[in-house]
């Protein structure tokens, strides 16, 4: 099983959507759409941008903690960001666990 994209609608009710990887875990969280249809929009830049490292932008927290964010390579902006983790090594696992999940992902809405 691959991963899959999970959309739904945020407390605000606009929609959002996350990437899981096989195993269920979140790998990288949009941020809020007006609608699922802008959603699916940044599904598919998702599926685009994640072909290429260039678009994963490496920062740190200010708990000091790394963690990246999916930038659109035709505009710049941010399409998705990770969790926080607890090393710059599991923060690289965690963008090749994008770039794996992303791959063929099919949508599940929640």
């Amino acid at each position: 099983m691959s991963g899959y994209f999970e959309v739904k609608k945020a407390a605000n009710g606009q929609f959002m959507f996350n990437l899981k990887a096989a195993n269920n875990k979140v790998v990288l969280t949009s941020e809020t759409y007006s609608s699922r249809a802008a959603a699916e929009t940044g599904i598919a830049s998702v599926k685009k941008n994640a072909t290429s490292d260039k678009n994963f932008e490496r920062k740190t927290a200010s708990n000091g903690s790394p963690f990246f964010v999916l930038k659109s390579q035709d505009n710049g902006k941010v399409i998705g960001k990770s969790e926080l983790y607890s090393s710059s090594s599991a923060a690289a696992k965690g963008i090749a666990a994008v770039v794996s999940a992303a791959k063929g992902a099919r949508t599940v809405e929640v």
